[in-house]
Parts: C-alpha cells; structure tokens; sequence
C-alpha cells in the first residue's frame, strides 16, 4: 500500500499539489492577519481555523491535514513571540485537519443533500477540533512546561475558535460543494 497519489493520475497529482498549496497560503494568511491576540495565555485567537475545516471537508485528509499544519505553522513562525508554538501547531493542525478529512471520507459523503450528510460533517468538525482543543492543552501543559492551570485558561479560547470556525466552514463548504459540485472521475466530464 503506498500513498494516495500513488494511484493518482499524472494530472490529478498536478491538482492536489495546486490544490494543497492554494489551501496552505489560505490558511496562513487567514491565521497570520487576522489575529486577536490572548494576554492571559499568550496565544491568539484566529480565524484560520475556519479555512482549515474547508480545506478537510471539501478536499480530504491528506490536503486537509497539510494545509491546517503547515499552514498555521507557517503563521505562528512569522508571529514572533508564538514561534514557540510553531512545532506544536504543525503537528496538532495536521492531525485536527487529517482527522476532518478521514472521517468524511470514510463515510463516503456523495451527495452532500440530507441530514445524515450534515450530521457527519459536524461530527466530523467537533472531533477534529477537540482534538486541536487537547492538543494544545497537552503542549502547553507538559511540552512546553507552562502548567496544567496555564493550559486550562486556554481551553474555553480553542472551544470558542472551533465553534467560529465550525459555524463559517461548514456553510461555506456545503455552499461550495453544491455550487461546484466535485466530480468523482474524470469520465464524467467527457461523457
């Protein structure tokens, strides 16, 4: 077994890699400009977090983890005093953006009508951000030695963060899905 694109045609990979760029600087430059930064815990609040679940939701794990991490990564390094988290965020936005992606695409969304669609891109969102929520608790607490009480304080923050970002992806995402529908092979555009 090797990896996705490995079974990928020449030009599918082209648009995976367009694709996964394109998703990357999005969520950089929604992390990196839009700011709003916490003093009691040193950390900011951003509204990358919504492009993130975008990218997940609308292009799969695999895009969805790389543009989360590498993305907000990319954003905390050019922050000055956040770089600390940098290494952190790569890790914790790959995986709440891998984990978004995984769960849609093992559910074999399709039609994206219905509730059972919705219910499963919400599921989906609520675990791939608590996973984020967790992860930074546990970097901040133990990784980076700031303490359970410090890393507590930051919780309702990250709570408030995937619920924003929650509530703009997922219309946005269902609203781009029905406009632009994506087509699941390429015979479909010939025939």
């Amino acid at each position: 077994m090797g990896f996705i694109n490995d079974y990928l045609p020449p030009y599918q990979k082209t648009v995976n890699l367009v694709l996964a760029s394109i998703m990357t600087a999005l969520v950089c430059v929604t992390t990196f400009f839009f700011q709003i930064p916490i003093p009691a815990t040193g950390g900011y609040f951003n509204v990358g977090e919504a492009v993130i679940y975008i990218s997940a939701i609308l292009f799969g794990p695999i895009i969805g983890g790389i543009a989360g991490g590498v993305g907000a990564a990319l954003a905390d390094t050019m922050s000055g005093p956040y770089i600390i988290y940098a290494p952190g965020t790569l890790v914790i936005k790959f995986c709440e953006g891998f984990i978004i992606g995984f769960i849609i695409y093992r559910a074999h969304l399709k039609k994206w009508e219905g509730w059972k669609e919705y219910v499963i891109i919400i599921t989906a969102v609520i675990i791939g951000g608590l996973f984020m929520v967790l992860g930074y608790f546990v970097y901040e607490a133990y990784i980076l030695g700031l303490g359970v009480p410090y890393a507590a304080w930051e919780i309702p923050f990250n709570l408030t963060q995937l619920g924003i970002g929650a509530a703009v992806a997922i219309p946005v995402s269902i609203g781009i899905q029905k406009a632009y529908p994506i087509k699941e092979s390429p015979k479909e555009e010939i025939g």
